[in-house]
């Protein structure tokens, strides 16, 4: 019988007022009752300390469930298991916690890098490959490009016009329950280079809305004329008006003449493009 994840909080608790008082008392309740029942599970005697109403701990109680689950091949108390990856949880011991445990792809990211031919593989146009946040050098790209929707991620060429400037631009897809945590990991660390951040999504509200927040400085767009013929209010639908109010507010800190300008004032008539219908020259437009 695994040491309950509460039980075992609680205890870590203990052990550290421990080291300023002789003796601590927990009442018979939550975490305190799922301990009696691990004791009692492992013949551990709680004698004089057990009361109606509370558990008295001390030194020497601690000293006999740690004993036990050395025994049990378990982690010893003072050891958090939550936030580790499954692999350092079992170099603590046999217990996994699996609730509060780090995610396998906590730091993994999808990226869109050029061909790189593998035995027994059919060649394709780019790689895409899983990798760790951590083993990446950043200093090796110029640019990082975020791809919001995960099929146009896997066609995305970065020989586009809007990337002509950009020497070995970093192409990431935008994440999902599955690489989202390992995309807002990379972004943070990136923010710190100080170099562009180029958002490839929809053009639309909520879009626009999305790369503002994931710390973009570029949106990678069609040109304003060929968006303009091509823009619909089928792809602006009504429930994406919660974001105009604060795409409004930017639009009024910009001079008339900034690039952005013009986009955001498509989208103020309701009408916007989805990403997979992008055609003709692609741009970088300043989100600032």
């Amino acid at each position: 019988m695994n040491l309950p994840g509460r039980a075992r909080a609680g205890l870590n608790e203990v052990q550290r007022l421990l080291r300023q008082q002789a003796s601590v008392e927990r009442p018979r309740r939550e975490w305190v009752g799922d301990l009696i029942a691990w004791c009692r599970q492992y013949d551990i005697e709680l004698g004089t300390r057990l009361s109606a109403k509370a558990l008295r701990f001390d030194a020497e109680l601690l000293q006999q469930i740690d004993t036990v689950l050395a025994s049990a091949r378990l982690a010893p108390l003072g050891r958090a298991l939550g936030g580790l990856p499954s692999s350092a949880q079992a170099k603590a011991g046999m217990e996994e916690n699996k609730a509060t445990r780090e995610g396998p792809r906590a730091w993994r990211v999808l990226l869109n890098l050029p061909p790189q031919p593998a035995q027994g593989l059919g060649s394709d146009a780019r790689s895409i490959r899983d990798v760790d946040v951590r083993s990446l050098t950043l200093g090796a790209f110029g640019a990082l490009v975020q791809v919001e929707n995960l099929d146009s991620f896997y066609t995305f060429d970065p020989t586009i016009s809007a990337l002509r400037g950009y020497a070995h631009p970093l192409v990431i897809y935008r994440g999902d329950s599955h690489y989202g945590q390992g995309f807002h990991h990379l972004t943070d660390t990136w923010r710190k280079t100080r170099r562009p951040h180029l958002y490839l999504g929809d053009f639309d509200a909520k879009g626009v809305t999305l790369a503002l927040d994931s710390g973009a400085t570029h949106l990678i767009l069609p040109n304003i004329d060929w968006l303009t013929e091509h823009a619909t209010p089928l792809h602006q639908p009504a429930e994406q008006l919660p974001f105009q109010r604060r795409l409004r507010q930017l639009h009024v800190t910009l001079e008339p003449q900034h690039p952005l300008a013009s986009y955001l004032a498509l989208l103020e008539k309701q009408r916007g493009l989805r990403q997979q219908w992008f055609e003709g020259e692609m741009v970088c437009v300043g989100l600032g």
